[in-house]
């Protein structure tokens, strides 16, 4: 049960034939794919796309990128759009500050107002943090102190530190194309490690093509090739890493069906 756990099918690269390249995923064994949301006015095509497709699922939440220009989102229109049949995820959210396209007060806070939706509604939340580690960190130890929640960290690339807080705090890991990258020799150490019950993959299309894919619009395909090196990290055959990754999937995101 091979899942891309993180795509953005309504992204440019990928909308203009989304139907070939769900039919191109589908070919390559991929069973299950949930579309992520970034801003407000994605939403209803997201949720409109998994309604026409019962293998997709959606999401909804605003990318800390995004979060200057929803600094006055209500946790009640989040909490209204989880409603809808489809959306099984919150997200994605988090910190990033490589790029501060956003005030980082701003992001921090969008970040708990996410993470109280997760925690009303059962939800998964999908966490972006890039160059935030100790933030990251710190929000999440705070806020599972108040009252746990389920999530994970997506297209994991930060420290073996973050990772083990992550896992102490009851979060899922998922790893993306990246970790099939020559440079990226920390992060392959840490997939070889991780948990079999807390890891999931994912492609984040249009980005982060793995190899042998790269310099190609990334697509929900690809996630076989991440999972077969994921596999032989761990020793695994890629149909075992399908197998578990997938059950993984669906006892974190309980609202899914196929």
């Amino acid at each position: 049960m091979l899942i891309d756990s993180h795509c953005h099918l309504n992204y440019k690269g990928l909308v203009e034939h989304q139907d070939a390249v769900l039919a191109r995923a589908r070919e390559t064994g991929v069973q299950g794919f949930l579309n992520i949301a970034t801003r407000e006015r994605e939403w209803a095509d997201i949720i409109a796309t998994a309604h026409r497709e019962p293998d997709v699922w959606a999401t909804v939440g605003i990318h800390p990128h995004e979060a200057d220009a929803h600094a006055d989102l209500g946790e009640s229109v989040l909490l209204a759009a989880t409603r809808d049949s489809r959306v099984i995820g919150i997200g994605e959210t988090g910190l990033d500050y490589f790029y501060d396209h956003s005030d980082r007060a701003v992001q921090q806070d969008l970040f708990r107002a996410h993470i109280r939706v997760a925690r009303e509604t059962g939800l998964p939340l999908i966490i972006h943090t890039r160059d935030a580690e100790e933030d990251t960190a710190r929000i999440l130890t705070e806020e599972m102190g108040k009252g746990t929640f389920p999530a994970l960290i997506h297209c994991f690339t930060a420290s073996a530190d973050l990772a083990r807080t992550a896992l102490d705090l009851g979060l899922t890991i998922s790893l993306s194309g990246i970790v099939t990258f020559k440079n990226a020799k920390d992060l392959q150490a840490i997939a070889a490690e991780l948990p079999e019950d807390r890891l999931l993959v994912e492609t984040d299309a249009p980005f982060l093509a793995p190899v042998p894919h790269r310099g190609k619009t990334c697509e929900p395909a690809f996630v076989s090739d991440t999972c077969a090196f994921v596999a032989g990290l761990r020793g695994i055959s890629s149909e075992r890493l399908a197998e578990v990754t997938g059950e993984n999937f669906f006892r974190l995101f309980r609202k899914a069906s196929l």
